[in-house]
């Protein structure tokens, strides 16, 4: 057993994994290498799209009768049992394969137990092969699973002081075109794309996917606690889906077509956790929280940011909105700590990627 062979097959599977962002959902993106007797790459495979074959089948399929006595490298647990395909830890055992060794463990009840399945039929199972890289590329589905609701990635602009407008409401644009450019890949990789109605009748966005080739467009979702949403939104084409997320009472006639979801107001608004309760029941597993600063304080405030994505540009203003609002913390104590688990130059600006920091960590 070579671990450099395993560590640079799984990097591979990672790689391909990643290929699925945003096409798989509600399932996992996992990526499979196959490897003969030998060492020798004879198959690859990534899970494409929902409902179609996993990784390890495109994989089996690719390596044909190579694959017999060969290694299966993969991202997540194979899994044991049946939905829309069949079991992948049978389908190994059949097409011959000596050896799995997999990267991180299946949260989900009922698909785990693939590794047990495995060693029963006599092959070799190693576990945790470049783990935390393949849980940071299959993330927001492992949040999903283990929180019961969406995955949620918060994203913002802003100057070096935190501004994402000028005092005047001007903010186009703060942002570089290339950082721009590189949230279009983030709503790629999401399954839904959330605005607020302050950012709507300010920006009237459009929300969809460009620039990003074979992109699945993400389910444009906008809350308008009131339905005042002009029928002319831009958010209202034919571009990609759109759900409006209005109260109980609201009065949408003026917008007939549009599908909508009802929520209950408390206190003149729809509850973060009702919402997001919503989506996951519309099969939304990643969330791209674009809204403005208010509707990121909610998330913030209700414990549902999993993911902070924020555009530095080297600008300064000194006056303007902040990215965010009112999120319930009034002393220093209290602050939200994040974990910085990336920084990379976008054009001219820096991206910062940040995690809440576990507490007790």
């Amino acid at each position: 057993m070579d671990r450099q062979a395993d560590i640079t097959a799984m990097r591979r599977a990672v790689e391909l994994a990643a290929r699925g962002l945003g096409a798989t959902s509600p399932n996992p993106v996992v990526g499979c290498v196959v490897t003969d007797a030998s060492g020798r790459i004879v198959g690859e495979g990534w899970h494409q799209r929902a409902g179609g074959p996993h990784a390890e089948i495109h994989a089996l399929r690719a390596a044909g009768a190579l694959a017999r006595g060969g290694t299966a490298h993969v991202t997540l647990e194979p899994c044991n049992h049946t939905g829309r395909t069949g079991p992948c830890a049978q389908a190994l055992i059949e097409a011959g394969i000596a050896r799995v060794v997999y990267a991180v463990a299946d949260p989900n009840p009922r698909a785990t137990g693939g590794a047990g399945t495995l060693r029963a039929a006599g092959v070799e199972v190693t576990a945790g092969v470049l783990e935390d890289e393949a849980e940071a590329g299959n993330l927001a589905w492992l949040t999903s699973v283990r929180t019961g609701r969406p995955f949620v990635r918060w994203k913002y602009a802003a100057t070096l002081d935190g501004r994402i407008a000028a005092a005047d409401g001007t903010s186009r644009w703060i942002s570089s075109a290339d950082s721009r450019a590189d949230v279009h890949r983030l709503r790629a990789e999401a399954d839904a794309v959330l605005v607020g109605g302050g950012t709507l009748r300010a920006d009237d966005p459009h929300l969809a996917v460009r620039g990003v080739e074979g992109a699945t467009q993400p389910l444009r979702v906008a809350l308008d606690t009131h339905a005042q949403l002009l029928p002319t939104a831009r958010i209202l084409d034919d571009a990609a889906p759109t759900l409006l997320v209005v109260g109980e009472d609201a009065d949408t006639r003026h917008l007939p077509g549009v599908d909508l979801l009802r929520l209950p107001l408390r206190d003149g608004r729809i509850g973060v956790h009702e919402l997001l309760d919503g989506l996951y029941a519309r099969g939304v597993r990643s969330v791209l929280l674009e809204g403005g600063p208010t509707l990121a304080g909610a998330f913030v405030a209700g414990g549902a940011v999993d993911q902070v994505v924020g555009y530095l540009a080297p600008v300064l203003l000194g006056a303007g909105p902040a990215a965010l609002a009112d999120a319930g913390i009034t002393t220093l104590t209290r602050a939200l700590r994040l974990d910085i688990t990336e920084t990379a130059h976008i054009g001219s600006d820096i991206r910062i990627t940040a995690v809440p920091t576990l507490k007790g960590a």
